[in-house]
């Protein structure tokens, strides 16, 4: 059956080497099938013990990456700064064998200004100058790269999937598609089933979780649509919930995160895997 995850974000920022195998232990020992990890910034992770947690938990590794500011493929200051850091990723990802390389990579999270429409297409085609050498890179380490369109308070540049196809064109392929987040389509988007069939076979990742940031299930979503219409477009990828711990200071102001989204972090976790479970259709692969 389609894999679920887990984002590590859920208890912790940043991951670390350190941190990694406990938790790698506790997720694992949930019931989940895959993990994603985050790399906040080269060094905190490395190969060698992922590889080992990995080994030992049986998780399905994918990776994330994060638009802090100062990384930006859109602002000429920060570009190679932002290459190097999204080679990282895409490094570490290869050396652990996740498949994909997922998050905003276009201008740093926060980041927000008016364009009329003859600035917003050359800042695409800044874009796609920008990225075109990273998803080369990724291409030649056998991994895909998915851009995540964000909701209007986190980004002004692409917030749905028809503008993440627009912005990304020719580059869409072998080395990049999409990764969609059911948090940002329930902002942006009139449909997230119709969002889905739109980003169709360039789906490369999907993040889960419930309208209100917490756990998939018992929220304003539309769940059964949405599974459909993966199904629809043949989607075999996994499902993989993204929520963050309001006790992380850091954390919790990027994601807004003002009042504890369950019980617990494991709760929310928990909850999550057993609604996403229940679901009654999930695509074989």
């Amino acid at each position: 059956m389609r894999e679920l995850g887990v984002n590590t974000w859920v208890w912790t920022s940043p991951l670390t080497d350190a941190s990694a195998p406990d938790l790698l232990r506790r997720i694992a020992g949930m019931g989940f099938d895959a993990v994603e990890l985050p790399l906040e910034d080269p060094g905190d992770l490395s190969v060698p013990v992922l590889s080992e947690s990995l080994a030992a938990t049986g998780l399905v590794p994918y990776v994330v990456g994060a638009m802090a500011p100062g990384r930006d493929l859109v602002d000429e200051s920060c570009v190679g700064d932002t290459q190097d850091y999204l080679r990282a990723c895409i490094d570490l990802a290869a050396g652990i064998g996740a498949r994909s390389v997922c998050g905003p990579f276009y201008a740093a999270t926060g980041r927000v200004w008016r364009m009329d429409a003859r600035e917003r297409e050359a800042a695409y085609d800044t874009l796609r100058t920008h990225l075109a050498p990273v998803v080369d890179h990724a291409v030649a380490r056998g991994v895909r790269l998915g851009v995540e369109p964000l909701n209007r308070y986190e980004t002004s540049l692409v917030n749905t999937v028809d503008q993440a196809l627009t912005a990304l064109g020719p580059l869409l392929g072998e080395g990049l598609g999409l990764a969609l987040d059911t948090y940002h389509l329930n902002i942006e988007e009139r449909s997230s089933a119709d969002a889905v069939r739109a980003a169709g076979e360039h789906l490369v990742h999907v993040q889960v979780c419930g309208s209100d940031r917490g756990a998939p299930g018992g929220d304003q979503t539309d769940w059964p649509a949405l599974v459909a219409a993966l199904d629809e477009v043949g989607y075999g990828g996994p499902l993989v919930i993204e929520s963050f711990t309001a006790d992380n200071a850091s954390i919790a102001t990027a994601a807004s995160i003002w009042r504890p989204l369950a019980p617990t972090q494991d709760d929310l976790a928990r909850d999550g895997l057993a609604f996403l479970r229940s679901l009654p259709a999930r695509r074989t692969t």
